[in-house]
């Protein structure tokens, strides 16, 4: 049986308007030498994992993303709708937004530059705060969070949009934009493919749940009254993040007696620091479901106008107290006033799913290892010399960096599609504490566990076939093959 004749492959057959028919048959042999490739993921490293391509020329898939004609925006076209069918009618769309840093090393990288590194940044947290930076590509990602059928309380992230920020210093100022510009761009125009009869909740840190991102969701509206009045966002799309305890908070504006300019904001409502403090109202008691386990949290509500950011729309305060004192207060804002504080810190902590994402792309789909931008010099001419920071040479490299993350993306998205539709999720958590029978508390199957069900997809129907026509025998060690595919 071919690639695209099983389950996976008919997936992506979902994108073939997307290419030209020799790009297409290039993508899916991309898709499947990327899956099957174990270790570093580099363009010339999956190559050797697609046999089929073995012996032809094998600049065609260098090209395929140097100079193909397709666009990234047009695989996700195709990707919202697959993702749509998997979250119910009557369930809300849940989508986060946030952004990743992918390493890269190298002076004739397009796009590339010195980016803050989270993961190697402590935060305050030790004698001294620490802020590391990396050079790389800096990428703003969507993704749509969807329901898992062996845990209700759970959200997988698929992504499905994605820009790359590029810095102010290695971008010319007509073209830079950014982070939480790129994520208005990308909600704006998921907004525009989600049907009518679908509600967006969105979900970001402190960086994108902004007057920005609230802004240009609000364009859509066509009713604009004036220049304030966009700042209100559609009903059907809720806003939902973290807000600064000293942010400034109003009531909503009094009724207009029909003289003067009517009032945009009522009297100054406490912050949420000074809600904190506030001795006079009492905590309430919430004990909740997130990240996995029952969670005891004080809480203080409040409704107004979070002017600055949010403008005229109403918003609900929701400020957090640990008991045990181990965290510090936070606050979090959603611009539906009528949910309750318990369904916002559930919902918010689903962006959690984000950063498992980011982390399961690094350690096992490779977003850092392909290279994207090294060139040849013409024969005959000399190699410039190297010289510290990013020097790419003219354009070259642009369409294969801005290509490469995304196509990776959508592969991940696929097999995370396929497993929720075809996937066995109590055989692999058996199969897996099998293997590591210490692991007692495993019991719901990760990413690789979900990558390596969907290797034997591929892998097993050929080796049946080939065993068969040579041998005439179709027994094989299923487990033994894994453990070889691992090696």
């Amino acid at each position: 049986m071919s690639f695209l004749g099983s389950s996976i492959g008919r997936l992506l057959v979902n994108h073939k308007n997307a290419f030209t028919q020799p790009s297409f048959k290039n993508f899916t042999a991309l898709a499947k030498g990327w899956l099957l490739c174990s270790g570093r993921h580099s363009i010339s490293r999956v190559i050797q994992f697609i046999p089929e391509s073995w012996g032809s020329n094998h600049s065609r898939f260098y090209n395929f993303f140097s100079r193909a004609r397709w666009e990234p925006d047009d695989l996700s076209m195709h990707l919202v709708p697959m993702v749509l069918e998997l979250i119910p009618e009557e369930m809300e769309v849940h989508a986060s937004v946030d952004d990743t840093l992918a390493h890269r090393s190298g002076a004739h990288i397009w796009g590339a530059g010195m980016h803050y590194d989270a993961l190697r940044s402590n935060y305050g947290r030790g004698a001294k705060r620490v802020a590391s930076f990396a050079f790389g590509h800096s990428w703003v990602i969507v993704s749509l969070l969807v329901p898992v059928p062996w845990n209700r309380s759970r959200l997988l992230a698929v992504p499905v949009l994605f820009r790359l920020y590029r810095s102010k210093k290695t971008c010319p100022a007509d073209d830079y934009r950014k982070r939480n510009e790129l994520a208005a761009e990308l909600v704006e125009l998921l907004c525009r493919w989600l049907p009518s009869t679908r509600h967006l909740r969105l979900l970001g840190d402190d960086e994108y749940a902004t007057k920005t991102v609230a802004t240009r969701i609000a364009s859509l509206e066509k009713e604009v009254a004036n220049e304030r009045c966009r700042m209100s966002l559609p009903e059907t799309i809720t806003l939902c993040g973290p807000i600064n305890m000293k942010a400034e908070f109003y009531a909503p504006p009094p009724p207009y007696k029909g003289r003067g300019r009517p009032r945009k904001k009522g009297q100054r409502l406490p912050s949420p620091r000074a809600l904190a403090e506030n001795d006079s109202m009492p905590w309430e008691t919430t004990t909740t479901h997130i990240y996995g386990r029952d969670v005891e949290i004080l809480t203080k509500t409040q409704t107004g106008l979070w002017y600055q950011s949010m403008g005229s729309r109403i918003v609900r305060m929701v400020v957090t107290r640990d008991p045990k004192g181990r965290i510090d207060d936070r606050a979090y804002f959603i611009t539906a006033p009528k949910v309750t504080a318990e369904q916002v810190i559930v919902g918010y902590s689903h962006r959690w799913s984000q950063e498992v994402l980011h982390r399961n792309l690094k350690q096992h789909f490779g977003l850092d290892d392909p290279q994207n931008g090294w060139w040849r010099h013409p024969r005959g001419e000399r190699r410039d010399d190297r010289r510290p920071g990013p020097a790419p040479h003219e354009s070259r490299g642009e369409k294969a960096a801005t290509r490469t993350v995304p196509f990776v993306l959508v592969i991940y998205a696929t097999v995370e599609l396929w497993y929720l539709t075809n996937g066995r999720p109590a055989e692999d958590v058996e199969r897996a504490r099998a293997r590591a029978p210490w692991n007692v508390r495993k019991c719901e199957p990760s990413f690789a566990d979900m990558l390596a069900a969907a290797r034997r997809e591929i892998l097993f129907p050929e080796l049946f076939s080939v065993t068969a026509s040579t041998t005439g025998c179709l027994e094989i060690d299923l487990d033994l093959v894994e453990l070889l595919l691992a090696a």
